[in-house]
């Protein structure tokens, strides 16, 4: 097996991304990447698909996939259990590092910054556009906390249906998003011989500062 996996490689060779390709903020690079994901990447591959990490009390790392529900000039936005192991590791340490990578396009952009829950009024907005048995799993799973099977899940599942048999489900209180306020934004596209292009972005009081690293 240590053979095989030190053969696999493949050879980046689609684009390059450049200085006078790039705008003097994130956002809108961000957005345009995000677009060329959408129509690019096939299914069932989830462009909005990221691996969020995440620090507990102890220092420990933490890290999984999760899909990314918003972004604007503000940050990124995502939703959760705030009762999750994730939930009590940012409230432990409020700041997270997310990266999106699109094999099809050779790209992969990391995200760094502190992270604050969104509004009250945010987050119900969300929830209500979420599909029913979403709306009612996020009341009926535990997340994060140990249960003895499958089938004590399916019996909160249906003590959570016949609780809203007749009543649309509410935003729990326990639940809701998270924006993570970006402080570095790092673009990565693919190049020949692992000679990749960086463009890494800091913030700097109210200014973006752009600068090329080295791959």
């Amino acid at each position: 097996m240590t053979q095989t996996l030190a053969d696999m490689r493949r050879d980046y060779t689609r684009e390059g991304l450049s200085e006078q390709q790039a705008p003097l903020e994130p956002f809108s690079l961000f957005q345009r990447w995000f677009a060329d994901a959408v129509k690019t990447e096939q299914l069932p591959v989830e462009p909005n698909a990221m691996t969020l990490a995440t620090v507990d009390a102890d220092g420990r790392p933490h890290c999984r996939v999760l899909l990314l529900k918003g972004v604007d000039g503000q940050g990124f936005t995502f939703f959760s259990n705030y009762d999750s192991a994730k939930g009590q590791q940012l409230k432990a340490n409020p700041f997270a590092a997310m990266t999106f990578f699109w094999p099809s396009l050779e790209r992969q952009v990391r995200v760094e910054g502190q992270v604050e829950r969104v509004s009250a009024a945010e987050s119900d907005a969300y929830f209500q556009v979420r599909p029913l048995g979403s709306r009612i799993g996020a009341w009926a799973s535990p997340q994060s906390r140990v249960i003895q099977d499958r089938a004590e899940l399916e019996g909160l599942l249906a003590q959570t249906e016949r609780r809203f048999l007749d009543q649309a489900p509410s935003c729990p209180p326990h639940w809701g998003g998270y924006r993570l306020l970006a402080e570095r934004i790092e673009f990565w596209q693919g190049r020949a011989s692992r000679l990749h292009d960086r463009l890494d972005y800091r913030l700097q009081g109210e200014a973006w500062i752009r600068q090329r690293l080295a791959p």
